[in-house]
């Protein structure tokens, strides 16, 4: 639907996009489709290319979105009982969607093919891996998914790995173990991102002591303005510039607001995951009123204090779609835009927009692949499993 003719800043934010690329940094589609009762990873039953109303992604909306570039996660449940096979099958997920919709995607796997899909008028579809549990305490696996077009990781989910102890559970390492040093500086010597979204304060601090390059929070906001441990912490956001890194805002109600995250603390664990607390949402809203909302409005005050603390160059959007609770004014992937129209109205320069819209992110990306091309000329993969770098 055309903007209201009265709505400037939303027309200047179209008129934007048709010259700029839009980066999303993270959504979870490809679960979705894996998670279906019907379509079961079968892409074409699930049928992307038509409007899901009970869903919040789909390709007409994408396209409504001005969506340039989507980074699709690979991502499964820490308790998958078989997490290296069901890793690899939502992998092929979203070589489906690459495939089945060759007019809508381009098969993406170069910072490059961002504006090689942006001049074709078409999305680069990017793959990430969110969650080392496929790994399944091995290195090998980071390579055949770099081979098969992975470039991005996600170290870990809401769970504590034998590795890498996460932001949402109990910490069992200390931050990262030896093996997990090696996830690191293999992702670094393969060219793919490494990302500390999900990760424990003590797990962010190290990467970004030993990454060899610079570092991105996929989908996180600001802990300062919502105490959530999802978010990024000020002392964090300190070494975000001095890195090189990059924050993405996320459209996550409970990491967006301070009421949304409090009036459902009752029905979570202390580390904010999902609990058996004996009350249900039902009982909780009759109790207290229902639940608050997050808005377009409250996330713009996280990215402008992102800003503050880490400066306009280290800011990018990582919606983290997944058919779950979305903010009011972000209800869908056709809602970018409106993103970008409420910066305008607060007085951000079309510089300032292409920079948290896709060229902060490409920055990164273009550093990344650099730092790995130089790395593969002078070490060989690091091969083994937890218990060869992490002895009793």
């Amino acid at each position: 639907m055309p903007p209201k003719k009265s709505d400037k800043a939303l027309a200047h934010a179209l008129d934007l996009l048709d010259r700029i690329p839009l980066v999303d940094g993270h959504n979870d589609l490809p679960y979705v489709i894996h998670a279906d009762r019907q379509a079961r990873g079968d892409v074409a039953a699930f049928d992307p290319g038509r409007v899901h109303q009970d869903h919040d992604t789909d390709i007409p909306r994408l396209k409504e979105g001005r969506v340039s570039a989507q980074w699709w996660a690979a991502f499964l449940p820490t308790n998958s009982p078989h997490p290296g096979r069901t890793t690899l099958e939502i992998i092929d997920v979203i070589l489906q969607l690459t495939e089945g919709y060759p007019d809508t995607f381009i098969p993406a796997r170069r910072a490059s093919d961002i504006a090689r899909a942006k001049k074709a008028g078409k999305i680069a579809s990017f793959m990430t891996v969110e969650g080392g549990v496929g790994l399944e305490n091995s290195l090998a696996p980071l390579r055949v998914w770099n081979a098969a077009g992975a470039r991005l990781m996600t170290l870990c989910h809401n769970e504590t790995l034998d590795w890498v102890d996460s932001a949402t559970d109990a910490p069992r390492h200390g931050g990262l173990t030896k093996f997990g040093e090696a996830v690191v500086l293999e992702l670094n010597r393969l060219g793919m991102i490494v990302d500390c979204a999900h990760v424990a304060d003590t797990v962010m601090h190290r990467v970004l002591d030993i990454s060899r390059a610079p570092t991105v929070f996929s989908h996180s906001n600001a802990r300062a303005l919502c105490d959530h441990p999802r978010n990024v912490p000020d002392d964090v956001l300190a070494r975000i510039k001095p890195t090189g890194s990059i924050v993405m805002a996320t459209f996550v109600p409970a990491f967006i607001s301070q009421a949304v995250r409090d009036w459902y603390s009752p029905l979570m664990d202390k580390w904010g995951k999902a609990a058996h607390t004996g009350q249900t949402e039902a009982q909780r809203s009759r109790q207290s009123g229902p639940a608050p909302r997050a808005t377009l409005e409250q996330l713009v005050g996280h990215i402008e204090y992102l800003v503050q603390k880490t400066g306009l160059a280290h800011i990018g959007i990582g919606s983290d779609f997944y058919g779950g609770r979305v903010p009011d004014g972000l209800e869908n992937v056709s809602r970018f835009p409106h993103l970008l129209a409420e910066l305008i109205r607060r007085g951000w320069s079309d510089d300032a927009i292409a920079g948290i819209a896709s060229e902060n992110f490409l920055r990164v990306f273009r550093a990344v692949e650099k730092v790995g091309r130089d790395l593969r000329k002078t070490e060989k993969p690091r091969v083994g499993r937890v218990e060869d770098f992490d002895k009793a």
